[in-house]
């Protein structure tokens, strides 16, 4: 991986209302189980109804209390976190070998382009060791888990902007004891999600060597 010139096509796929968690999941599973090598690697921009999921690394006493939102037991890495509203989710459909990368290096690599994009509203955001995700003020305000199949990841990144952050009070966040969650809102930046999504496609089209060319979908997955 490396910046450079955009060489390699790129899929963005926007939905434009919020989705299960559980059609996205089975339909991203389907995409990589049954992709070829010349299949064009795809990014998937979109806000989730709200929704526990359970990473493979689950732990039962990271549970407090969920009430009625649902639970999902998914197969990405990582464990419990929370997904609703206000959330932007990049879902990343890649080929590593194509690629020529590795999953640790991909993760740093969708760390810092976090990072950056948070760093153009004027939000210092860090990385914490051993511990994914990006972090500002010792405050949690994105987590990333990704699963790799047949050399292909799906899964991805989630990313607070505006939303409720009560619900991660039911939860032990990614396993993290007494770790807060924040959002952009909170942190005094009132963010258009769209607009945050359109520039991580920038940053990491760029950053990846990719050309970007997107579909919006509003209520049907594909």
């Amino acid at each position: 991986m490396g910046k450079g010139a955009a060489t390699r096509p790129l899929v963005i796929r926007q939905f434009l209302e919020p989705q299960a968690y559980t059609s996205c999941w089975q339909l991203m599973k389907e995409l990589t189980q049954n992709r070829n090598k010349q299949a064009l690697d795809e990014l998937w921009l979109l806000e989730h109804e709200p929704v526990f999921t359970l990473g493979i690394r689950e732990r039962a006493e990271d549970t407090i209390d969920t009430g009625d939102i649902p639970v999902v037991k998914s197969d990405r890495g990582g464990l419990i976190t929370y997904h609703g509203p206000g959330q932007l989710i990049i879902y990343l459909l890649l080929d590593l070998i194509r690629l020529s990368t590795g999953l640790k290096a991909l993760i740093s690599t969708l760390e810092q382009i976090t990072i950056d994009v948070l760093a153009e509203y004027g939000i210092h955001a860090t990385r914490m060791e051993n511990a994914p995700g990006v972090y500002v003020e010792g405050r949690k305000i994105a987590s990333l888990g990704l699963r790799v199949q047949r050399g292909c990841t799906y899964h991805g990144i989630s990313l607070n902007v505006d939303m409720d952050l009560a619900p991660f009070d039911r939860i032990v966040p990614c396993g993290l004891a007494g770790m807060k969650m924040t959002d952009m809102k909170s942190l005094g930046v009132a963010a258009d999600i769209d607009l945050i999504g359109r520039q991580f496609i920038q940053v990491f089209s760029i950053t990846m060597g990719y050309t970007p060319a997107l579909e919006n979908h509003r209520n049907n997955l594909i």
